[in-house]
């Protein structure tokens, strides 16, 4: 396992944009598959986006598809999800996570064995 550590989450206006970023400890980041999920009120957790291990192939929700992008950095441990156009739907606890190990891309949060804490992103109509 990996410990992550999520921030840059905020208030912004509809239309604006916010960059989260997702720091790993040890030595594991790597190897892992990283992924994006999110959380609304009354709702249960819904994957954003996931990318391997090099940075090289991403997959994304269809309702944020053209308006997140995944990527990472393996020399910082991070992770980034850039997010732009935002709408208030996508008000939400974002939690990165990691499958540390895998080559196979998942959207299924079963499958992350390590988890941040969560940052929270709100946008106002």
């Amino acid at each position: 396992q990996v410990q992550l550590v999520e921030s840059g989450g905020g208030l912004v206006q509809a239309g604006g944009s916010l960059r989260l970023s997702c720091t790993a400890s040890g030595r594991t980041f790597s190897a892992s598959i990283m992924g994006w999920f999110r959380q609304a009120p009354g709702q249960e957790r819904r994957f954003v986006a996931t990318i391997n291990r090099t940075g090289g192939r991403t997959i994304y929700a269809d309702s944020v598809k053209g308006r997140f992008t995944i990527s990472r950095d393996n020399a910082k441990n991070t992770v980034y999800l850039e997010m732009t156009n935002l709408k208030p739907e996508d008000t939400a606890v974002y939690y990165c996570a990691a499958d540390v190990g895998s080559i196979v891309f998942s959207s299924t949060g079963t499958r992350y064995d390590s988890w941040g804490q969560g940052t929270q992103v709100t946008v106002s109509s």
